[in-house]
């Protein structure tokens, strides 16, 4: 994507930061436990009771709630039709590459030594690399006795096509949960910088973990310092071309300093800045670099791996993490034969489709753009999640799929939702979150219940999503109190 003379504005902290926080903390408390039991059919007047609220008069609900086992429907509102997903997506994405790839999968970045004493860089995608892997790379090197190389070659072509998904809004582009995808990926494709509140009056200074990083920008800072307890707001307006930061708005002198982050412009160039300090700092000198593609690999003499499949996908639900996601789908492109200007993104989802299909989910009742859900293009239905939850549960790879996944009150996106209420603890899901999208989707485990598998997403809502939450929530604690009459 050419991102040249656009620019967007990030606020990192907003006015009154504070009280909004405790405000969305209020409204997104889980509803108190209800020592109460109710039969199936109950739920067809209990759950309308919540979603025809008149807070909810405009939006659309999609729902479907199954017995894992008998697949015997509970409730079902617009259950096949679509959706915008958000998160959710990552459910079908994870699905895929847990049986295509294996759960013993890693991506492997490796170092070759070329005929002509070049030393060659194949990176892969991985999305767990990070500095210290770096350094153990640089180490393997040095005990293999290189301390010095001509060519240092970046071979940057297990990844194709767009390294940003085209169809995501700029305002996410920007940020750090939008950050690109591409064969080399270091430190999440992100680097981060402090804000610090300096005597009153005078600009902030900004400071960088990395300074390198800092230096590769030009930063015109129009913030300001002012007295203690007053409100702080910064905003940072970024050009997206990747060579000037604009920094507003004000900062408290007794202010904590703020810890910014951005994703990095240019993948191959941010990695090989610092792949050049690491190796310095193990002595080795590099002449020249240099970024080439090669159909032909030998020689390798060092290399270093991610944790396997099972703990990513982990990362990927637990936590959803959009660049594992849609690493994970990229990934999934090495199924098919590598051509030529052919887009590992499209290659992925067309892996995917076909994986789900032979899990039982057919393609017409999904359309994916992406493999995280931050694409507002992905359409999905509920049932299809929940064909998938099923489909899952009933493969050798059932347990990993589900550990993957947020528990209740416990861990993940979902650690703060269903605390204190007969809920926690016993909902596997997964979060999704857009504006004006929200879904969960996963399992239950009902104490006197059979265990189920459900799907809830909420669209063209105008409320917040904590209030969506809170709905949703209800829905799910209902669950937890079935039993059969």
């Amino acid at each position: 994507m050419n991102f040249k003379n656009i620019t967007l504005s990030l606020i990192f902290l907003s006015i009154n930061l504070q009280i909004t926080t405790n405000q969305q903390i209020a409204q997104s408390q889980t509803p108190p436990p209800v020592n109460t039991f109710l039969c199936p059919a109950q739920l067809n007047s209990s759950i309308p009771a919540i979603i025809n609220n008149p807070l909810f008069r405009r939006v659309r609900w999609g729902i479907l709630i199954q017995d894992i086992s008998s697949q015997q429907t509970l409730y079902s509102q617009d259950a096949e039709k679509f959706f915008i997903p958000a998160s959710n997506t990552k459910l079908l994405t994870t699905a895929a590459a847990l049986k295509e790839l294996g759960s013993q999968f890693r991506f492997r970045t490796s170092i070759y030594q070329e005929q002509d004493g070049a030393v060659r860089i194949v990176g892969r995608g991985d999305p767990s690399l990070t500095e210290a892997k770096l350094k153990l790379l640089a180490q393997q090197l040095k005990q293999k006795g290189i301390t010095a190389i001509k060519n240092l070659i970046l071979d940057d072509s297990y990844i194709q096509g767009d390294i940003v998904n085209p169809t995501w809004q700029w305002e996410d582009v920007q940020s750090d949960y939008g950050a690109p995808v591409s064969s080399f990926i270091l430190n999440e494709n992100t680097f981060s910088f402090h804000i610090a509140p300096q005597n009153i009056g005078q600009p902030p200074t900004i400071t960088g973990k990395d300074n390198d990083e800092i230096q590769q920008w030009d930063i015109i800072n129009q913030a300001i310092t002012v007295p203690r307890n007053q409100e702080t707001s910064i905003e940072i307006n970024r050009d997206l071309s990747g060579k000037t930061l604009r920094i507003r708005g004000q900062i408290a002198a007794n202010s904590q300093p703020y810890v910014a982050t951005l994703p990095v412009i240019e993948p191959n160039q941010y990695f090989l800045r610092r792949f050049l300090t690491i190796l310095a700092s193990e002595q080795i000198t590099v002449d020249k670099t240099s970024i080439s593609s090669s159909e032909n690999y030998q020689n390798e003499i060092a290399f270093i791996e991610s944790p396997p499949l099972s703990e990513l996908l982990k990362e990927t639900n637990v936590n959803s993490n959009n660049l594992y996601a849609e690493s994970l789908l990229k990934a999934l492109a090495i199924k098919k034969t590598k051509q030529q200007n052919l887009n590992s993104a499209d290659v992925g989802l067309e892996v995917l489709k076909n994986s789900l299909n032979q899990l039982g989910i057919t393609p017409d009742s999904y359309l994916l753009a992406d493999g995280s859900g931050l694409s507002r293009r992905n359409l999905i239905s509920p049932e299809a999640l929940v064909k998938t939850l099923q489909a899952i549960a009933k493969t050798p790879e059932a347990s990993i799929y589900r550990v993957s996944l947020p528990i209740s009150g416990k861990n993940g996106t979902l650690k703060q939702r269903f605390r204190n209420t007969s809920a926690e603890g016993i909902v596997q899901a997964k979060t999704g979150t857009l504006r004006g999208a929200v879904s969960l989707s996963g399992y239950v485990n009902p104490p006197q219940y059979e265990p189920l598998v459900f799907s809830i997403i909420v669209n063209q809502s105008d409320q917040p999503s904590p209030v969506l939450r809170t709905a949703i929530d209800e829905i799910v604690i209902l669950l937890t109190q079935l039993k059969k009459c």
